[in-house]
């Protein structure tokens, strides 16, 4: 439930373009919206951009990524768009709400790769000796660990206190996000609270990995759109992006707003 097609490109024209081109109903898929619940009135910007301040200035985010993002709102304001401060109450829970979700639904969606329907086949001396090896030698150290995680949070006496009160929160979220957008255009945030890490460098550190997403999962959580602009480079010449966030059908705004930050930069 958390997956989305998401185009990348050099411009945000790019991104416009391929767009156009994958979106619309598709009656060969299950997952795509049909025409007549797609908005025909496409309603005016407000020109109003909502920052959740206190999520953003939160311990642990990089100094230069909070100052990359503080200029670009300024340079925003000073063309012409009003900030608002915003509250999203349940936002601070996004993480966990989708750390949750996501291991239960790849512990569930992977069980069909058993060696015998689907998978790598690892011959061993019984059926439930080769099952265990198929897995183990078919799965990399991350995937096991989401799918044993994933487990947990299914299994009986953890699926209430884990994975319902999940969604429970989800749908807290949800709403919250569509009472922001009746006085907003879009939320700006980040993209990452901090720059881009060396390959490898977090691998023996998941939490920390996981942690880098927390600007970016509440997109998935609530299922509207978004998009990454850069925003500049570190001191050292590392990348930095801003993310905007619209709310459901109004990817139209995420190219405006994107195309503007372009011409910021």
């Amino acid at each position: 439930s958390l997956d989305q097609i998401g185009p990348f490109g050099t411009t945000v024209e790019d991104v416009e373009a391929v767009y156009k081109i994958i979106s619309g109903h598709d009656p060969l898929d299950s997952t795509s919206l049909p025409n007549d619940l797609r908005k025909t009135a496409i309603s005016p910007l407000k020109k109003i951009i909502g920052v959740p301040a206190s999520f953003i200035a939160r311990p642990g985010i990089d100094k230069e990524v909070l100052e990359n993002f503080n200029v670009t709102i300024e340079k925003l304001k000073a063309s012409g768009h009003t900030i608002k401060e915003i509250e999203v109450n349940q936002l601070e829970k996004a993480l966990s709400v989708y750390y949750i979700l996501m291991f239960a639904e790849v512990s569930s969606n992977l069980a069909r790769y058993d060696g015998i329907r689907y998978g790598l086949s690892h011959p061993g001396e019984t059926s439930i000796r080769s099952y265990f090896e198929s897995r183990t030698n078919g799965f990399g150290p991350e995937v096991r660990r989401r799918i044993l995680l994933g487990t947990y949070v299914l299994s009986s006496g953890y699926y209430d206190a884990y994975y319902n009160k999940a969604n429970l929160v989800r749908d807290m979220l949800k709403k919250e996000f569509a009472r922001v957008f009746t006085d907003v255009d879009v939320i700006a945030t980040p993209t990452s609270p901090i720059p881009a890490f060396l390959i490898g460098e977090k691998s023996s550190d998941p939490l920390a990995m996981y942690l880098a997403d927390i600007f970016t999962v509440p997109v998935n959580i609530v299922g509207v759109p978004a998009i990454s602009v850069p925003s500049g480079k570190t001191s050292s010449g590392l990348p930095l992006g801003i993310q905007f966030i619209a709310p459901h059908m109004r990817e139209d705004m995420l190219f405006t707003y994107g195309a503007e930050v372009e011409r910021l930069y």
